[in-house]
């Protein structure tokens, strides 16, 4: 196989930054109505990174839209990766540059894979996805049904025909129950989370009204009851009613210099502006790249990604999103 490497499609500089590298579209299928499935390899065959289930990629796009995606595929194998992407309605240019540009033989840049949804060891499992928040859930799945462990699968989509891999998920046994919303309504989220056994660990991902209502029915669980919920988010969570900007000082202690944060600015962009280099991706606050340390002030989180108890520590925050309660606020950069 040759080694040469046909130009990127999308973004070619990003050979210069660190951690990515080229990969080959392999296919790229309709996977469901509005679903582009992906299938991935490097160019010379050589084998592609080391990954876990709910690992994901960074897709650059252009230097401004980095986009990540679950892979779907088996850890297990080193030459191709799966990814699925759905067509955002509103999309930014991500999903619709991916589903009206890319074809097979083309070649994108991504990242290594990371994991902010690990899975571990449980008595039981209980997967519940909504649309293409099945893709990091497969791995899960079938890393449970080959080590015979206790699983099930409840997943949730607009109606059959938009849920992406589902031939070979009921393929697994009736472990796996499909729930399309035009003819069986929403999720029973009460069935499934009433009274679920302590031992379960649910991982959960999906639109964001699926996941604030799962958040909703695991918190007024009684506390002897609860499980280990998990959550991985696509989107970030909607702001609350009546939420503002206002403007703020930041001090960046490490680098001794105080930025002004206007009202219609994020931190990260102040601080870049004012010369400190920030690691970014999604700039929304889905992925946890940004996360920079809190000295001292309290931050406004408007993540999708720290964890309830993170956030209420004010330990760390993701300045690309999140604001300040504070009139100053000093982070680690």
């Amino acid at each position: 196989m040759s080694t040469a490497v046909k130009e990127a499609i999308f973004f070619p500089e990003a050979s210069a930054t660190q951690g990515t590298f080229p990969v080959t579209v392999v296919s790229a299928v309709e996977a469901a109505d509005g679903i582009r499935a992906l299938t991935l390899t490097r160019p010379g065959g050589e084998p592609l990174p080391e990954w876990g289930p709910g690992a994901h990629i960074d897709v650059h796009i252009s230097p401004e839209i980095i986009r990540q995606y679950s892979l779907s595929g088996s850890p297990a194998n080193r030459e191709a990766w799966r990814i699925g992407i759905l067509r955002e309605p509103e999309s930014r240019g991500g999903s619709e540059a991916i589903h009206d540009r890319l074809e097979a033989g083309d070649t994108i840049w991504v990242s290594e894979p990371k994991n902010n949804f690990n899975f571990g060891p449980a008595k039981q499992y209980l997967f519940i996805a909504g649309g293409i928040g099945i893709t990091p859930l497969i791995p899960m799945i079938k890393a449970c049904h080959e080590a015979g462990a206790d699983w099930r699968l409840v997943y949730g989509g607009r109606s059959l025909s938009s849920m992406a891999f589902t031939d070979e998920l009921l393929a697994l046994g009736d472990r796996v129950t499909l729930w399309p919303q035009d003819t069986n309504g929403h999720i029973d989220l009460a069935g499934l989370l009433d009274a679920p056994d302590a031992e379960t660990e649910v991982y959960c991902c999906g639109p964001g009204p699926l996941l604030q209502a799962v958040e909703g029915k695991f918190d007024a669980l009684d506390p002897g009851l609860k499980c280990a919920l998990h959550i991985e988010h696509f989107k970030p969570k909607e702001l609350p009613k009546g939420a503002i900007n206002l403007p703020f000082t930041v001090i960046c202690d490490y680098s001794d210099v105080e930025v002004e944060v206007g009202a219609d600015e994020s931190i990260l962009d102040a601080v870049q502006r004012a010369g400190i280099q920030l690691p970014s991706s999604c700039r929304e606050g889905t992925c946890g790249t940004c996360e920079t340390v809190v000295l001292e002030g309290i931050p406004e989180h408007r993540d999708s990604f720290l964890t309830k108890d993170e956030q209420a520590s004010n330990e760390v925050m993701t300045p690309c999103c999140s604001r300040s309660k504070t009139p100053v606020l000093v982070l680690d950069l």
